[in-house]
């Protein structure tokens, strides 16, 4: 049985993990040391029994580190558990209920909003959204609610032209400025709208959870129906602060904080 000594190498090493996992390519040990504030010595030190556990893969040829097949064989693994459906599912059951509202779950596949649960009140609502269903993300409350939280480039391309902005109706956002006020508005509130971006007669809001990064993993909406001509600018402040606190309820579930 370990000591206590060793934990804060335990950390160290976790922070060398999710250093490389948040680097676009491979690192020194030069830029890990510096990044962590790590003495070089015992950067090697870490690099080098991470690496002989399978989590860390050396590649000598440009003196670099990158995670290794044990670091994607335990996400696969914590993939297949699917923990954050089934972090999610007991939030969104009551939420439903109480709000009378259909919710989701849904997360960003690419330009995409991908739902992965759904949970629907005593009344249920015909929608065009359900499990498994893909939207452009720029129209529904949900991928909005994460976009706004990226950073600029990366919705940059994610909608590297006009011809990214497909439509549904005549309420979305059709280029890039479009798109990045209506981002703004969403971080600004603290929680995204949609009134008919997706199907004429029924609105949404949505909010944000996020990793302990930081960075937006998914989203909580709320769909009811709402008929205007043309967008009446409502808000629905009651039904967002019941998303906005199951979403930050997920958030500290999986272990995240907020932006």
């Amino acid at each position: 049985m370990g000591t206590s000594s060793d934990v804060p190498a335990l950390r160290r090493g976790l922070a060398v993990l999710r250093l490389l996992a948040s680097h676009a390519g491979p690192m020194t040990a030069t830029a890990v040391a510096r990044e962590l504030r790590l003495p070089r010595s015992s950067t090697y030190h870490l690099l080098s029994e991470l690496a002989e556990a399978g989590f860390v893969t050396h590649l000598p040829e440009e003196r670099r580190y990158g995670l290794g097949l044990a670091a994607f064989e335990l996400g696969s693994a914590y993939l297949r558990h699917d923990p954050l459906e089934r972090l999610a599912r007991p939030l969104l059951r009551p939420l439903a209920e109480r709000i009378e509202c259909t919710v989701q779950l849904g997360v960003l596949h690419g330009p995409d909003t991908l739902y992965l649960l759904r949970e629907q009140p005593a009344r249920p609502q015909t929608l065009v959204t359900d499990v498994g269903v893909r939207l452009p993300a720029h129209l529904p409350a949900s991928g909005l609610a994460m976009l706004a939280h990226l950073p600029a480039a990366q919705v940059r391309a994610l909608f590297p032209s006009k011809y990214s902005f497909v439509s549904r109706t005549t309420r979305a956002a059709r280029d890039l400025p479009a798109l990045r006020r209506t981002l703004s508005a969403v971080r600004r509130r603290g929680w995204a709208i949609e009134d008919g971006q997706v199907t004429i007669g029924f609105a949404s809001v949505a909010a944000p959870v996020f990793d302990h990064d930081g960075r937006p993993i998914a989203a909580i909406s709320a769909t009811f129906r709402h008929a205007c001509e043309p967008e009446c600018g409502q808000q629905w402040p009651d039904r967002a602060h019941h998303v906005r606190s199951a979403a930050a309820e997920l958030t500290t579930r999986v272990g995240g904080r907020s932006a």
